[in-house]
């Protein structure tokens, strides 16, 4: 190969080569340019806040849905969102007023009110619901110490009115005193227990008042049942008094009037009737075992033989 030839090849390589580099810078420009388009475009969704931030500094919020944009690697943006939240605060131990321990579980249900505030000063949507979650206890806590453990259990014998509504008011008053830009909507109680170490001892008391109180309702069971027997015995004796006598003078009622009528039939016909009478004591006195050992002449023994002089 001539020294022209190898000069026109290296110059062939060469520009091929610076033609390679241009395409790959104007590739990678285009790559960069690609990025920082995508950077500068942030998606806003239904129900959230997006905070951006320059050198740490809050500098707007956006909360209306739809495509907006930021500064591209000079701003960051955090998410928040605007909805309401549930927190489920650990469950930890308190003292009543009247001296008992007891574990107290509650959650809370809260919402970002002021994003920037809430960024500012907690930070982290963790680091919020930890202080939330600290003020929560501090106020149940002082609220309960101030009631005995059988208004806790069952809050309609509280004194103090709802115990609910006054923690959330007070925890949201600590909230905005420290401005963290969030507020607690309602703080519930979901569950009150004694510690371990107690539930035996209690559970024993209990077993003792349900059998001291069911030997009160047999007691007085048993009372009832004397009362209402001495009551039926009493009724039923008076009834039956009361039948008796009615029975009484009915049948002398009865007497009255076949003597009556026995008078009448022997006003009448004297010998019929004595004749009826006789009649009817043989049925009465006489039977086939009976014996009757009677005078031939007995005006009774004439009767029965059929024989009248």
């Amino acid at each position: 190969m001539s020294d022209e030839t190898f000069q026109e090849a290296n110059q062939s390589n060469s520009q091929m080569a610076r033609r390679f580099i241009k395409i790959g810078l104007g590739v990678l420009a285009l790559v960069l340019l690609l990025v920082v388009l995508f950077n500068s475009f942030l998606i806003v969704k239904e129900g959230e806040y997006k905070v951006i931030r320059q050198f740490g500094e809050v500098v707007r919020v956006e909360d209306d849905p739809g495509l907006k944009f930021k500064i591209p690697l000079l701003q960051t943006v955090t998410t928040l969102s605007n909805k309401r939240m549930v927190y489920d605060v650990t469950e930890k131990e308190i003292n009543s007023l009247d001296k008992k321990r007891m574990i107290i579980d509650n959650y809370s249900v809260w919402e970002i009110t002021d994003p920037v505030q809430m960024i500012n000063n907690a930070r982290t949507v963790v680091n919020a619901e930890t202080r939330m979650g600290e003020f929560i206890f501090s106020v149940v806590r002082s609220e309960l110490g101030q009631m005995n453990r059988s208004e806790i259990i069952n809050e309609e014998e509280s004194s103090r009115g709802h115990l609910n509504e006054q923690v959330t008011k007070r925890v949201n008053e600590l909230l905005e005193r420290d401005q963290y830009g969030i507020r607690v909507v309602d703080v519930r109680i979901k569950r009150t227990d004694l510690p371990d170490e107690n539930e035996a001892a209690v559970y024993n008391r209990m077993i003792s008042e349900r059998e001291s109180k069911a030997q009160e309702y047999l007691s007085q069971g048993d009372a009832d049942k004397k009362r209402i027997t001495a009551e039926t015995d009493k009724n039923v004796k008076e009834m039956l008094a009361k039948a008796n006598k009615e029975a009484s003078e009915i049948r002398a009622e009865g007497e009255r009037e076949a003597a009556q009528i026995y008078n009448d039939a022997f006003s009448k016909d004297a010998d019929f009737y004595q004749l009826y009478r006789t009649l009817d004591s043989y049925k009465k006195t006489i039977n086939e075992e009976t014996t009757i050992i009677l005078p031939q002449d007995s005006p009774y023994a004439e009767m029965l033989t059929g024989y009248f002089n």
